[in-house]
């Protein structure tokens, strides 16, 4: 298989940056977090041990397009390489900062209402 043009292009893009997506990583929204420690909303709209499962319920709710091979649960953080946490991939729509607060939003709406 030697290297061409068309092997090095291909491995080049496998190792690009895709620009039409962002990651949402559970961490965001913990509440037992510091902001150093990956918490990216403020305390008032974050939850304490979010799951993936809520997380993908919540952006489901916000009519973002999710699939499966499109989450992984045994990611780590790299703020917290220790832990297991999670992300999601989500499209691009809109500044990364007012989707997690929409996100977040809906997160406490859901913890709520499970609780009543």
């Amino acid at each position: 298989m030697g290297l061409n043009i068309f092997n090095i292009a291909k491995l080049v893009d496998k190792r690009m940056k895709d620009y039409g997506h962002v990651i949402i990583w559970l961490d965001y929204f913990n509440k037992n977090l510091s902001k150093r420690k990956g918490r990216r909303i403020s305390k008032k709209l974050a939850i304490y041990d979010p799951t993936l499962e809520e997380l993908s319920k919540a952006s489901k709710d916000l009519n973002l397009a999710i699939s499966d091979e499109n989450t992984n649960n045994q990611a780590r953080y790299p703020r917290r390489p220790y832990v297991r946490s999670g992300y999601l991939m989500l499209p691009k729509s809109e500044k990364k900062s007012n989707l997690l607060n929409q996100i977040g939003r809906k997160l406490q709406e859901r913890r709520n209402a499970s609780k009543n």
